[in-house]
């Protein structure tokens, strides 16, 4: 059954969405604004200038303890003692047959205390989880409710926030006071662009939105929905989980190898991982491009090698940047690698299309 929006949860920013006539859908579990204007309007003003969404939805998770490096390690499966305080990675939860719970960021907030970062749609998993397996002396506390989040991206980003101060590095987290809040703020994102998020109290949400608004206005800043979201990510070649990741899906069948740490001895999932890399992958997370004026492809379209169905799309849409149709799905291995020709089954026609190589759309440096 189709939840209505009395059964969606809503974001301390609703009545901001409402107030700038966003389109509203239900996502994850939460009513959120799929775009202001439009898809393409608000894509091309992330590629173009800097666009600002609310992320409000995704949840935080604080994990400490005197052996939380040792057991978040054991979790998850990047490597946490590479990261310094103030430093985060990207990293996965798997199931014991190597299957994505979730990909999330954490960031190391102190010298025992971790800032996970994780999808909406797995708050409640994600939580049962770590906390069916936590030891004695880790807390684990899920604080999603406490805090509200938004995210700039584009070019003109990180000269937006000057009037702040300078941004951390890449993939770093630091303390501001935006607007006379107090908050987190990490160089990350999910467009391809260069940007941040920024995650604050959930009842100052309005005053901290209302003054990035403010600063960006002179450099264009342009409210923007869950669709340029979904578009820009695609071009950038970031999965979406419940898409192009799920409990079925290992990260290196993803193309994630490099957020998994084989040398760590033992974290969940491992064995699965080990066995897989050494007997050789049977498919792989491609990003494909489609021929000019082709439809757009969607979700669950057949791929073909001539008459053999050689794989099916998790993820797909028309592309502004690009000007075509693109999508992400899961190939055979033999008909996987950059270059190789395919067709894609787009409601009873097909559609030349190229497995490119990641990402599909790079932006100038």
């Amino acid at each position: 059954m189709e939840a209505t929006s009395s059964d969606l949860q809503r974001t301390p920013l609703y009545a901001e969405h409402l107030s700038l006539r966003a389109k509203m859908i239900g996502f994850s579990g939460w009513e959120m604004p799929i775009y202001y204007t439009s898809i393409v309007t608000e894509h091309r003003a992330v590629r173009e200038r800097a666009g600002i969404f609310d992320i409000s939805h995704m949840g935080e998770v604080e994990v400490s303890g005197p052996s939380a490096q040792e057991w978040l390690n054991s979790m998850l499966t990047n490597n946490l003692a590479r990261l310094e305080i103030g430093e985060g990675q990207y990293t996965l939860m798997l199931n014991e047959r190597g299957g994505v719970i979730d990909d999330l960021i954490i960031y190391r907030r102190f010298e025992e205390t971790y800032l996970l970062v994780i999808n909406a749609a797995k708050i409640a998993e994600d939580v049962a989880w770590l906390q069916d397996h936590c030891p004695e002396g880790i807390t684990v506390a899920d604080q999603s409710r406490l805090f509200a989040a938004v995210a700039v991206q584009g070019p003109k980003a990180s000269e937006l926030f000057k009037a702040i101060a300078e941004l951390p590095p890449r993939n770093h987290i630091a303390k501001f006071t935006i607007g006379g809040v107090p908050s987190l703020v990490a160089r990350t994102g999910y467009t391809g662009e260069d940007g941040f998020e920024s995650f604050f109290p959930a009842e100052t949400a309005t005053a901290v939105w209302s003054t990035f608004l403010e600063l960006g206005e002179s450099f264009g800043l342009s409210p923007c929905g869950l669709g340029a979201r979904d578009t820009l990510r695609m071009e950038a070649c970031y999965p979406l989980n419940g898409s192009d990741l799920n409990a079925q899906t290992t990260p290196l069948e993803a193309g994630l190898a490099a957020f998994v740490d084989l040398k760590k001895t033992d974290f969940v999932g491992r064995d699965v991982l080990v066995q897989q890399q050494a007997n050789g992958l049977t498919r792989r997370l491609a990003a494909l491009k489609l021929a000019p004026k082709s439809a757009p492809p969607r979700a669950h379209y057949p791929i073909y090698f001539g008459t053999k169905q050689v794989g099916e799309l998790t993820s797909g849409t028309q592309s502004p940047s690009l000007g075509t149709g693109i999508g992400l799905g899961y190939v055979e291995i033999e008909f996987s690698k950059p270059g190789q020709a395919l067709t894609v089954d787009v409601r009873g026609r097909k559609f030349p299309a190229t497995v490119e190589k990641k990402p599909l759309y790079k932006r100038a440096c």
